[in-house]
């Protein structure tokens, strides 16, 4: 649970506009969709992708690395990932299985972006049946057989030329461009919980703060005095 009158305290330091402007972010964040990057070995792809959850309002980003360790390049980002939070699965001998399995724990449905014979077209993807993981793989193989093996539903993105699939950047820009505007249309409430929304506001003014850390240690010093 985060510390609300530490947080009340930090928030000080923090400029009244960048305060306003931290609130009226989070009143259109959400977690009721998140994103899954399976293996993404390029970073400017995958970087791009975390440039548009920040752009669309998806606050979580879950990376599996399995063979490529991921690494956010900056001229792409444009520091998009200092505000979104980053849960990687990296230490387990099988970490698609593992990101998967602790999703679906948390009640999400897997959704894998591949084309498959009982696939969605993204305009037919039901966003009320719940909230949703998207899952996006590799750019030269698409999502592993590990992730078609456990996809609760397989949803697919309508192409009309010669080539077979979007580049991963484009896919993830072109289904959370549809998929939050059918949110906000909806009566769903996928607005962040008000945990959800006090723990972002720590980290953002921790991130905000210089020497934020002297900060946080001085203040706990003086209530243990």
């Amino acid at each position: 649970m985060t510390d609300l009158k530490f947080l009340e305290y930090i928030e000080n330091f923090v400029s009244p506009n960048r305060l306003e402007l931290y609130h009226k972010v989070l009143s259109r964040r959400t977690n009721y969709m998140t994103l899954v990057l399976e293996d993404i070995y390029q970073s400017q792809n995958a970087s791009a992708v975390l440039r548009s959850c920040d752009c669309f309002g998806v606050q979580t980003v879950n990376i599996i690395e399995n063979q490529n360790e991921y690494d956010v390049n900056p001229d792409v980002a444009l520091g998009s990932s200092k505000w979104l939070n980053l849960r990687r699965f990296s230490d387990k001998e099988n970490n698609t299985y593992e990101a998967l399995q602790t999703l679906k724990s948390e009640g999400y449905r897997i959704v894998a972006t591949s084309p498959h014979e009982n696939d969605v077209l993204l305009d037919e993807f039901d966003v009320n049946k719940g909230k949703f993981a998207l899952v996006f793989g590799t750019e030269l193989n698409g999502v592993s057989e590990i992730v078609k093996g456990n996809a609760d539903e397989f949803l697919k993105i309508p192409m009309f030329g010669f080539t077979e699939s979007f580049n991963i950047s484009v896919s993830a820009a072109i289904c959370m461009h549809h998929l939050t505007h059918k949110l906000h249309q909806s009566a769903i409430d996928w607005h962040l919980n008000q945990e959800e929304i006090n723990a972002i506001r720590l980290d953002w003014a921790m991130k905000s703060v210089k020497y934020s850390e002297l900060v946080k240690k001085e203040y706990y010093n003086r209530q243990e005095a």
